[in-house]
């Protein structure tokens, strides 16, 4: 099963992307983890990211293409994967349409979690992440179990993005809305997309997910 999310920052796409992975034995993908990832490995599509951004430019789609194509290929994606943070236009997602053809990939779904955008707010400044396996949590509704340690690995190091904060919210939602909102459509005619109530409890909106994937894999056999 290989899926797309969809979502403004915020939605919820992380916290889902890790459930899914765990029940399904498929693997999350996150773009920006994984360019921090090949940036650490010093291989050579890090080293030409590294190059690029140290310029003060933007890694383009073709590179990030190329590492998703290498990543894709990994054991851990045998069962399938999710893609959480690509495509964010419309240009990345033909180039992501073109790679999956010429590796004979299918792309099953497309989740789009729609949630009340004056609500996003509270939830990008209450969320944090574990420092060692990158679980998501929430101090307002998804904390762990333990206070301090998180539930995957038992760490108590973790982290709070500089930019997940109420100042840059509003900038974030308007490039969501210009760049990546056009997506949906795109995706519709493709009859791939299901729209997913974000707005739920978390519980909630993975069950409505379940409910999708189940009919999916009905449906496609």
């Amino acid at each position: 099963m290989n899926i797309i999310f969809l979502g403004p920052p915020g939605a919820g796409k992380g916290t889902q992307s890790q459930r899914l992975a765990k029940k399904y034995g498929i693997a999350p993908i996150s773009t920006g983890d994984m360019l921090r990832a090949e940036v650490k490995a010093n291989s050579e599509i890090g080293k030409q990211a590294q190059e690029i951004m140290n310029a003060g430019q933007l890694v383009p789609d073709s590179l990030m293409v190329s590492m998703i194509q290498k990543r894709v290929k990994a054991d851990d994606c045998k069962n399938g994967f999710i893609l959480d943070g690509f495509p964010r236009n419309l240009e990345q997602a033909k180039a992501l349409d073109k790679m999956f053809s010429e590796q004979n990939l299918t792309l099953n779904v497309v989740l789009s979690l729609k949630v009340d955008e004056s609500a996003l707010a509270d939830r990008i400044a209450g969320r944090f992440s574990c420092a060692q396996c990158g679980a998501s949590y929430n101090k307002y509704f998804n904390k762990p179990k333990h206070e301090g340690e998180c539930d995957s690995c038992g760490s108590h190091e973790f982290i709070h993005r500089k930019d997940d904060n109420r100042e840059t919210v509003l900038a974030r939602l308007e490039t969501y809305r210009n760049q990546t909102a056009p997506l949906l459509p795109y995706y519709e005619k493709k009859n791939c997309l299901f729209i997913i109530d974000g707005t739920k409890d978390i519980n909630e909106v993975g069950q409505e997910i379940d409910e999708v994937l189940k009919k999916i894999r009905i449906q496609q056999g």
